[in-house]
C-alpha cells in the first residue's frame, strides 16, 4: 500500500511537473509573439518616419527649384551679387523692367569684375549718357532663350542693340567677340543668363 502510494505520488510529481513545463512554454511562446510584434511596430513606425522624412525633403527641393525658375532674369542677376554694376546700369537705362518682361531673353551678363576692367571713369560717365548705355547693354541681350548647347552652334547672334556678336568655341572655351563665357546656362522664368569676363562694346558704325 506504501508502495502504491509513493507511486501515486510519484506520477502526481511528474504530471504538475508537466503542466508547469506546458505553462512556461505557452508563456514563452507569447512573450517571443509579443516580442516579435513590438519588433514589428517599431520597425514600421521606423520605415514611416523615414518616408515621412523623404516626402518632405522632396517638397523643399521642389518648392526651391519652382520658386527659382519663378524669377526672372533681372531678379537672378539682383540676387546673386556679382552683377552690381550690371543692374544699377540697367535700372539707370530703364531696361530693368524690359528684362523682367515676358522674354524670353539671353543675356550675355558681364560681372563686376568685368566692368572693372574698363578704363576708369568710363562706367560712371556711361551712367550720364543714357542712350550710349542703352546701346552697349541692349548690346549683350539676345532675343529668344539660347541655352550653352545652341550657342557653341552658332557664328554670330544677332542682339537687341541691332549689331551682331561674333560666337567662337574651342574646346571648352566659347568666347563673344573677345569676352569668354565664364558660366553658362543660369535659366529664368523669362530667359538664360550666360556670365561672361568682359563687357561687350559694340563697334563704331
Amino acid at each position: 500500500m506504501s508502495i502504491n502510494f509513493f507511486q501515486q505520488w510519484i506520477n502526481y510529481r511528474n504530471t504538475k511537473a508537466l503542466v508547469i513545463m506546458g505553462i512556461l512554454a505557452i508563456l514563452g511562446s507569447i512573450l517571443v509573439a509579443c516580442s516579435e510584434e513590438a519588433a514589428t511596430e517599431e520597425m514600421v513606425e521606423q520605415e514611416t518616419m523615414v518616408e515621412q522624412e523623404m516626402a518632405v525633403e522632396a517638397t523643399v527641393v521642389v518648392e526651391e527649384v519652382v520658386e527659382e525658375v519663378s524669377k526672372t532674369i533681372v531678379d537672378i542677376a539682383v540676387e546673386d551679387g556679382r552683377f552690381t554694376t550690371l543692374v544699377a546700369a540697367l535700372q539707370a537705362a530703364e531696361l530693368d523692367s524690359v528684362l523682367a518682361g515676358e522674354g524670353p531673353f539671353t543675356v550675355f551678363a558681364p560681372t563686376d569684375d568685368a566692368f572693372a576692367k574698363l578704363p576708369e571713369g568710363t562706367v560712371a560717365s556711361l551712367l550720364e549718357t543714357i542712350p550710349a548705355l542703352k546701346d552697349i547693354l541692349l548690346y549683350h541681350v539676345v532675343s529668344g532663350d539660347v541655352l550653352a548647347a545652341d550657342v557653341v552652334t552658332l557664328e554670330s547672334a544677332t542682339t537687341l542693340q541691332g549689331q551682331t556678336v561674333s560666337i567662337s568655341a574651342m574646346g571648352d572655351v566659347v568666347k563673344i567677340n573677345d569676352s569668354q563665357v565664364i558660366i553658362t546656362d543660369i535659366q529664368g522664368s523669362n530667359g538664360t543668363i550666360h556670365v561672361i569676363d568682359t563687357v561687350l562694346l559694340p563697334p563704331a558704325e
